[in-house]
């Protein structure tokens, strides 16, 4: 691996990669809610609609198991191209998407694309993650600040994606939508393979696969617990409450259910762009500067403590009004906002915890079997999002997420020991 980037070289790089990867998460929220309410709206189960997004995080799963290696090998310019490359790509395939196909017909071919969009997603997640270990200057906290801002600024603007796929939905229609998505996406890597200046590495010939694999305990602790981290979240964030929340506020009409893209588009774009200013400010909100790597730990301990408990409130306040309310409606909204808060802090100690963990020469490929644990615990949460939802409504969906979180918590413990 090259040494570390000069610092104007190294903060060029890492604002062309920032907004490559804006560009890419911006498409890929979009992307996600433009695929949940227009194939719920076709009349998809619970269960039919978590199968969509299952093979998107599948492929996360062995991309990051393999693009770790790859990066290493051939580059981190290379990967995050390519990953733009193949979302550009899905995006095409996917307006191919013919009505009068079967139900069976259309959930296999919209798995495979969203197979290959989530190949992407990891791509350009892992290429990115990986260059702030490598760009960001060696002052006190810099690092946490550095990844801080990506990862909070990412997901704010993936939470912008949720509202402009909804409202795209809603206006250009589905198809229309995805093309115009595919047509910026293609314009924005045109722009940043023109004016990426140099402070990225270019891979190793030596680089070999079984590298991947790390022989450091705290990395393999805290990949088990992002695993269930994520899971946590997406339990409920993937199908359960958004349908929830269709049902609770559509009329069935199609004026109706217009209404409702826009409302629960505006949900999870909000809930989304505040859990990345979260994760932005985390640094300060946490106090971090300057605290050793030992507390740091001990706050991944506390606030995943705290994530566990609001769940499972959630699930007895569900469980208590027996059925859609209008107040419990109300406490959804709050409780999974401040879910947010909770999960973002978390988030953010997790993002900091691997790169200070890891060494600059072997970075790709921890950092890829890390967000390989992270696709494998939204590949968990998705599946038991529409299974919990079918068989126990959102309480049974609710109180996963609290167990998943539960669990976090008893692996993070072990990172003090």
């Amino acid at each position: 691996m090259t040494a570390r980037a000069t610092k104007p070289d190294g903060l060029a790089a890492y604002i062309a990669v920032t907004a490559a990867y804006w560009a890419f998460m911006l498409s890929d929220g979009a992307l996600r809610m433009l695929v949940l309410l227009h194939f719920h709206s076709l009349g998809f189960s619970p269960v039919q609609l978590a199968w969509l997004f299952l093979l998107y995080e599948f492929m996360g799963m062995v991309t990051n198991l393999s693009a770790g290696w790859i990066a290493a090998r051939f580059g981190l310019t290379s990967t995050l191209y390519a990953g733009l490359g193949l979302q550009i790509a899905a995006l095409v395939a996917l307006a191919q998407l013919d009505p009068g196909w079967s139900v069976v017909g259309s959930v296999i071919f919209v798995m495979a694309v969203q197979g290959a969009s989530g190949v992407a997603k990891d791509l350009a997640k892992m290429s990115s993650k990986s260059a702030v270990k490598l760009l960001a200057p060696t002052g006190e906290g810099a690092l946490f600040r550095w990844v801080a801002v990506l990862t909070g600024s990412k997901n704010a603007v993936k939470g912008l994606g949720f509202l402009l796929g909804a409202a795209l939905l809603g206006v250009l229609g589905f198809t229309a939508a995805v093309y115009a998505m595919a047509a910026v996406l293609a314009t924005i890597l045109a722009g940043v393979a023109l004016f990426m200046p140099a402070g990225l590495p270019r891979g190793r010939k030596g680089a070999k696969f079984r590298e991947v694999f790390s022989k450091d305990p705290r990395i393999n602790r805290l990949s088990a617990a992002r695993m269930f981290l994520f899971g946590a979240r997406d339990v409920w964030f993937v199908v359960g409450v958004p349908i929830y929340f269709y049902a609770v506020l559509s009329d069935g009409t199609e004026a109706g259910n217009r209404a409702a893209f826009f409302q629960i588009g505006t949900f999870m774009a909000l809930w989304v762009i505040g859990y990345g200013a979260v994760q932005a400010w985390a640094p300060k909100l946490l106090g971090a500067a300057g605290k050793p790597l030992s507390q740091i730990v001990r706050l991944a301990a506390v606030w995943v403590g705290a994530l566990t408990l609001i769940p499972l409130a959630l699930a007895a306040a569900a469980w208590a009004a027996g059925g859609p309310q209008g107040w419990l409606t109300g406490v959804l909204v709050a409780g999974l906002m401040l879910f947010g808060v909770v999960f973002a802090l978390n988030s953010a100690v997790h993002s900091y915890l691997i790169l200070a963990f890891t060494e600059a020469e072997r970075v790709t490929m921890d950092v890829g079997f890390y967000y390989m644990s992270n696709a494998a615990g939204r590949l968990l949460g998705t599946l038991l999002s529409g299974l919990s939802y079918q068989i126990g409504g959102l309480p049974l969906c609710l109180a996963t997420a609290g167990a998943m979180a539960g669990l976090s918590f008893l692996i993070v413990r072990r990172l003090e020991g």
